[in-house]
């Protein structure tokens, strides 16, 4: 039966201290549930932390269960299968197209959590299954049949230490949502805050174990006994068990949500719920009620004022802060995990699937997206033996070219055609040719990017997260002080001792498209690192190309200003004309850069003016000063000594003979004297 809900006159004849009374009770139970549990559960201790050395000892003698298992899972499979066979033959129609989309969502549904999770990962991707099968599949975000309220209520009083009525001011009478680990109720606590309440299915762990223990099985013979797999398997088997051991132990989750609003709740256009901690166990999760619409429910939200894209693009910023800053992000962002609030924020919902990326990892990825998208397909290869695909002895010679040949296809015209299906489509062929292996970190990765990506595709199918991605990158190598990035950042720029102007500026404009791009503050960092000792490099190229510039200028004067006079004197002047190089690529550049700034948000030239004393005050300027006025005296120098001691032979109008060759002149006075 369902246990009546307190109404608001029973609620206030209740006294506050025997509700606090209720919370300690509370507090003690959950440190006592350890007793409640069996089986695996007990084994695997308090934490329920992935430990396949227990679980293969468990399961290992478990012959029948095991063997009864892998029917469950084989047979449905091949009996869908022979459907689809027969209506291939009998001839297709929409009609039988719905009747197998149903079919397997039950077969998905009745073999439980793992299997649900594969349902929900083709749910999001409209670019792999057809609408039919979508629509269906979306099911099991948070549709899936519920479980009796009797368990869920049992559970809740292990849990916590007292029946549901005590504890919660309102329970809804059934769940309002069901899921692959467990289902949720809303309900309100007695200090009168709203609250979804979630609740774990029953024999969760024992289900999950048994088909992780045949997944790591089959990826261990398979790993053994087929040559062309180089990717470690079971490795990667053991990432995503850990994963999903931690989900369905709700303290964890807890956690998780806590240490993600730490890290990304400043960001204005995301949400992330409170957590009770005094109403949550390993198995009962209160958090705080969020209303809002599915992401995809996109004709609801349009309706509230609100683009749906945006929310998409506010989501793909804040996967890329997670991935490339912090190294924590959310691995399962499907629809049912985000929440478009009326006010136009993100709601993140889910934490039980989370992970973590290294800062060696993270910086990889962020040097592989620069490099990818300026097809620096040689430092490339470089990325994929830090990022562990490769191994540090392989030969890249082969590689390399066949990189150029799979990405520069995948990129097509630009950047905005590029999606990580078509980098993943691509790659695989490849992956089976060379001795690639995909590190296990990288599973989730792809896992939670291509499920975002294909959330996106649904609201807008043009919609490709590279390009959105690609100015949050560049902001990233524009200001991130960290010396890796640095690093990165000197070798985009340049290459052969030349300086990529062009490059700079791509940075620049897709950097200031970035949500809290700061114009002050990638000033002081390019200023940082202009006048470190890692920006020696540079400030030799700046003093180059400010004696040639300079020069140039000055030749020019000189030569407007004595053919000003000879006019005025009536001495002769040669009509033909000297051909001048044009101003610089470089100063074309450096106007170009300026004018990017000037238009970027932010931009305020009083930032700049109280910079200069500041500027001219240091030793490095004064010293590009110092090289300045001698690189210049010594090109003077040069072209004195050549044109009027070496070669005395003056044109009529008693101009330098080779004036239109003098940028080349050598910066050395012996080579220019001398040749």
């Amino acid at each position: 039966m369902t246990p009546k809900t307190i109404s608001s006159k029973e609620l206030s004849k209740i006294d506050s201290s025997q509700t606090n009374s209720q919370i300690t009770v509370a507090k003690k139970v959950k440190k006592q549930s350890q007793q409640n549990l069996r089986g695996i559960e007990k084994l695997l201790g308090e934490n329920w932390a992935y430990n396949p050395e227990i679980i293969n000892k468990y399961c290992r003698h478990r012959y029948f269960q095991i063997i009864a298992r892998l029917i469950q899972i084989v047979v449905p499979f091949a009996f869908f299968n022979l459907r689809l066979w027969l209506d291939k033959i009998t001839g297709p129609s929409p009609k039988k197209e719905q009747n197998q989309a149903i079919h397997l969502r039950k077969i998905l549904t009745k073999l439980g959590p793992a299997y649900i999770k594969i349902g929900q990962a083709l749910s999001t991707r409209p670019d792999l299954v057809s609408p039919t099968y979508l629509n269906e599949l979306s099911a099991l975000q948070d549709k899936l049949p519920s479980f009796p309220n009797e368990i869920a209520y049992r559970f809740i009083e292990e849990e916590l230490g007292a029946p549901p009525q005590e504890i919660y001011a309102e329970l809804s009478p059934k769940p309002i949502a069901a899921a692959s680990l467990g289902q949720v109720y809303k309900g309100k606590l007695k200090t009168g805050e709203k609250v979804a309440v979630k609740v774990q299915r029953p024999d969760l762990i024992e289900r999950i174990t048994l088909d992780i223990y045949i997944m790591r099985s089959i990826a261990s013979w398979a790993q053994q006994n087929i040559t062309r797999i180089r990717s470690n398997l079971v490795e990667i088997a053991d990432e995503l068990a850990a994963r999903i051991f931690e989900e369905v132990n709700y303290f964890q989750e807890g956690e998780n949500a806590e240490k993600f609003a730490q890290l990304y709740g400043y960001m204005e256009s995301i949400y992330i719920p409170k957590i009770y901690w005094d109403y949550t166990g390993r198995r009962v999760l209160t958090m705080e009620w969020i209303d809002g619409t599915k992401l995809t429910n996109i004709q609801e939200i349009q309706a509230q004022g609100i683009q749906a894209t945006d929310l998409v693009e506010v989501g793909v910023e804040c996967s890329l802060r997670q991935l490339l800053e912090h190294g924590f992000f959310h691995a399962d962002p499907h629809p049912g995990n985000l929440l478009a609030m009326s006010d136009g924020r993100l709601a993140y919902l889910d934490f039980g699937m989370m992970s973590n990326i290294k800062p060696y990892q993270r910086y990889g990825l962020i040097e592989a997206v620069v490099h990818l998208v300026n097809r620096d397909y040689d430092s490339l290869a470089q990325d994929y033996i830090k990022l562990e695909f490769l191994t540090p002895d392989t030969d890249l010679n082969p590689i390399i070219p066949a990189l150029a040949n799979v990405f520069n296809n995948a990129l097509g015209a630009s950047v905005a055609e590029l999606n990580f299906k078509s980098i993943t489509d691509k790659m695989s062929a490849m992956m089976y040719e060379f001795p690639f292996r995909v590190p296990a970190y990288y599973a989730l990765i792809i896992r939670s990017m291509v499920t975002l990506e294909g959330i996106a595709i649904g609201i807008d199918p043009n919609f490709k997260v590279l390009s959105k991605a690609y100015p949050y990158v560049a902001k990233r190598l524009l200001t991130d002080p960290s010396s890796e990035l640095r690093a990165s950042l000197r070798a985009l720029l340049f290459k052969d001792g030349s300086f990529r102007w062009n490059r700079l500026e791509n940075l620049l404009r897709n950097a200031r498209n970035s949500q809290d791009y700061d114009f002050e503050k990638v000033l002081n960092q390019a200023l940082d690192f202009l006048f470190s000792d890692r920006g020696t490099f540079i400030r030799e190229r700046l003093v180059d190309e400010i004696i040639n510039n300079v020069d140039l200028f000055g030749q020019k004067t000189w030569l407007n200003v004595s053919t000003s006079v000879r006019e005025r004197v009536g001495l002769p002047v040669q009509n033909k004309p000297i051909n001048f190089p044009e101003n610089s690529q470089s100063m074309q550049h450096i106007q170009n850069i300026w004018q990017i700034l000037q238009e970027t948000q932010g931009f305020d030239a009083k930032v700049i003016l109280p910079i200069i004393p500041e500027l001219l005050a240091k030793s490095e300027t004064q010293k590009m000063g110092q090289e300045i006025v001698g690189g210049l005296a010594q090109k003077i120098a040069a072209r004195l000594i050549r044109n009027f001691l070496v070669d005395s032979n003056l044109p009529q109008n008693g101009f330098p003979k080779n004036i239109s060759n003098n940028v080349d002149d050598s910066n050395s006075l012996p080579t220019a004297a001398f040749h």
